[in-house]
């Protein structure tokens, strides 16, 4: 019996078994996170991954699970961003698996909303080349988010589907293609913690907010922060608004922090799907090519007005990013 039931007409039949499979390990690792704590310690360190930053025990499981579920699949070629390079599963597939098994893995023993993002590539002979180019070569992607409920938001270039696990069947429902991104939102998420390390666009794009009504913008904003992607995701998918994680001047962080294959690419071929934009601050992300496997981006998404107004300030002249919100009166929306 499916996992996944009510993908599209005319899918590729073999693309359809690899999201089912990817399914039936979201399901299993649902269950095992409800658990937590009570046969297991998830949140529990692990070690380091290949980029140096610490690993927690669930996101060892949720790798190796979904490794397992793959081999016999037409996926070709597996990056993820626990493993050091391209794990090649199944020679002469026709399909390449980028994935962040566990995304949001801080806040595993707080009981925020964590999930696992991945997307999908036509293979190549060349493992890495398999990767290592423009996000709109997608085929498909999405995340699932393990909150108070197990939802998975899928695109396949056609809009974005939405699927709930119900928890007596086990089974992903479907609840069609969803409505596009709202684009009248008042919220914002940024860690402002970083602020005193931001390039001045930045800095001037989150100062006209902090100023609400009184400021340029006319306009009072809620800021949000989860530290979780996929929560942040799904935040801006129902209800709008706008996500930055850009680069900064602390050392390692020059490009962010997020990795362009395993998160911002298909992150941004969802939003791009459900009618938002994303950006590295100033251009398309889907159109950037990644040097390396786990390259860094600064990353900007949301709805797509929200996304071009960061871009009008990075053209701005210094003088009137470096200046007090109240000598920046160009902007009304």
């Amino acid at each position: 019996m499916k996992t996944l039931d009510q993908l599209p007409d005319g899918l590729d039949p073999k693309l359809c078994d690899i999201l089912d499979r990817l399914a039936s390990v979201f399901v299993a690792l649902s269950h095992r996170i409800a658990r937590n704590g009570i046969d297991e310690n998830l949140g529990g360190a692990a070690g380091l991954n290949t980029d140096g930053d610490a690993q927690k025990a669930l996101d060892v499981i949720a790798d190796e699970a979904f490794m397992g579920a793959l081999v016999n699949t037409q996926v070709r070629h597996y990056a993820s961003e626990e493993q050091d390079s391209v794990v090649t599963l199944n020679e002469g597939g026709a399909f390449a698996l980028a994935i962040d098994p566990l995304d949001g893995s801080s806040n595993i023993d707080t009981n925020v909303s964590i999930g696992t993002i991945f997307g999908i590539f036509p293979a190549k002979d060349d493992p890495k080349a398999s990767f290592l180019r423009a996000g709109r070569d997608l085929l498909a992607s999405g995340y699932a988010i393990f909150g108070p409920q197990c939802a998975l938001l899928l695109t396949v270039g056609d809009g974005v589907l939405k699927f709930v696990l119900d928890p007596q069947t086990g089974r992903f429902v479907s609840l069609g293609v969803i409505a596009s991104i709202p684009p009248n939102s008042v919220e914002y998420a940024i860690n402002s913690s970083n602020y005193r390390h931001w390039d001045d666009p930045i800095r001037a794009y989150v100062d006209d907010r902090v100023a609400g009504s009184e400021g340029p913008t006319r306009i009072d904003f809620n800021m949000r922060w989860i530290a979780s992607l996929v929560a942040e995701t799904h935040r801006i998918l129902t209800r709008g608004g706008i996500f930055l994680y850009p680069g900064d001047a602390r050392p390692g962080y020059e490009h962010g922090r997020l990795r362009y294959v395993y998160e911002c690419a298909p992150i941004a071929f969802l939003i791009e799907q459900a009618g938002g934009s994303a950006t590295d601050g100033q251009e398309a992300i889907l159109d950037r090519v990644p040097d390396a496997l786990h390259a860094r981006t600064p990353f900007v998404f949301g709805s797509k007005n929200k996304v071009a107004r960061v871009a009008t300030y990075h053209d701005l002249p210094h003088e009137e990013t470096s200046a007090l919100f109240g000598k920046r009166g160009f902007f009304r929306v």
